[in-house]
């Protein structure tokens, strides 16, 4: 086996041409034998000072030989390797849409040319010539947030190889995406909501599902996927630990969005009620099976539908299914639930991203707070004092 020579050694010389090359140890193969990298430059000063720069970029980097492969093959790999193990089908189906939107762009380019110019110009691309149908508002301009999920996923893929020493350091950093742009929840104010309730009052098949996700908050795939088994009576708590998404053959049950996702909620006294009731004639392990077969649970499909016909049929806003769940929130922050409290029941990564989705809710919470707080101050030290 070949001696091996240590990283970072290197040597410069002086080629026929007049040229000054420079080369630099940044890795081993598998029999020992170096991977090295190559400068060529004008003159010895620029050489020296490239070199350098090449020795801090490469130092206590140990390279294998699959440095050299293209994005678009690791990326690939990563899937396959490391993504389809952990993540749900869902999640993985749309890591493969945002991988094929950067493999169409920098896909063919190896591991150790990639920069994070290159890759900040695939992210100025996607986001101005982004959406494969230009669409009558936004034309060809792709989301903020698909352009931030772009980035996350790309990311994370070259944050693996740069653990499996195929990259001395990961490009996407120091790259410039769109700020975390969130629009105004689109809810039902006080009295659309009890409008709302009034409206489920009409709907026998359906007023305890939408009773419970109205007081409870849950994803649509969360409610659609509950089973009796999650349902404690005694403690009177609902334990969401699974979702149904839409897969390739239809819709699927499988873990939830998050390892937070899986949570256990205490109930409102009425949602306890409700689901006590409805378990005395339950014939099914679905919490809310489907009208046409009670074996399956309902369809998230079914769900959205029925949504939009009462909507339609009560002169409420064409809210999407979600925003009961947004509706929920914003109500219960408006009467003194804390965030910690909100981000559990929600099933939230942290509090600090439920403040930050419900910011509009704090900040008029703010003003309130304000106006109080300058009420009292001037009842107890006199409006002139103020």
């Amino acid at each position: 086996m070949t001696k091996r020579r240590p990283n970072g050694d290197g040597m410069i010389r002086r080629r026929k041409d007049g040229r000054w090359e420079g080369r630099i140890i940044i890795g081993h193969k598998e029999d020992g034998k170096p991977i090295m990298k190559y400068i060529t430059t004008k003159t010895q000063k620029e050489l020296i000072e490239r070199m350098t720069v090449l020795k801090e970029q490469y130092r206590g980097v140990d390279l294998t030989e699959e440095y050299n492969v293209t994005l678009k093959e690791w990326i690939d790999k990563w899937l396959v390797e490391y993504a389809e193990p952990s993540l749900r089908h869902s999640t993985v189906r749309g890591y493969k849409r945002y991988a094929t939107q950067i493999c169409e762009r920098i896909g063919t380019i190896p591991l150790n040319r990639l920069t994070t110019a290159i890759i900040q110009g695939m992210y100025n691309d996607l986001k101005e010539n982004g959406r494969e149908t230009a669409d009558q508002t936004h034309g060809k301009t792709l989301a903020d947030s698909s352009v931030r999920s772009v980035h996350m996923l790309l990311h994370e893929a070259l944050e693996y190889a740069v653990r499996a020493r195929m990259l001395p350091a990961n490009p996407t950093l120091g790259t410039t995406i769109p700020k975390a742009n969130y629009k105004d929840k689109t809810v039902l104010n006080s009295e659309q909501l009890d409008a709302f309730m009034e409206a489920i009052e009409k709907e026998p098949d359906w007023y305890d599902f939408f009773y419970v996700e109205i007081t409870v908050g849950m994803r649509r795939g969360e409610i659609c996927a509950l089973k009796w088994e999650d349902f404690n009576e005694k403690e009177k708590t609902l334990y969401i630990r699974r979702t149904c998404t839409r897969g390739e053959s239809g819709e699927e049950i499988g873990d939830t969005k998050t390892s937070t996702g899986k949570r256990i909620v205490r109930l409102p006294e009425s949602t306890y009620q409700v689901l006590l009731r409805r378990k005395q004639t339950a014939v099914t392990e679905w919490i809310f099976p489907s009208l046409l077969d009670t074996t399956k649970h309902v369809a998230s499909s079914a769900a959205y539908q029925k949504l939009k016909s009462i909507l339609k049929s009560n002169n409420l806003p064409n809210i999407r299914f979600h925003d009961l769940r947004h509706t929920m929130a914003t109500h219960a922050i408006k009467h003194g639930v804390d965030a910690k409290t909100l981000s559990g029941i929600l099933g939230h990564t942290n509090a600090s991203f439920t403040l930050d989705t419900y910011t509009h809710v704090t900040s008029d919470m703010k003003k309130d707070a304000a106006k109080i707080v300058g009420g009292f101050l001037t009842g107890l030290i006199g409006e002139d004092d103020i």
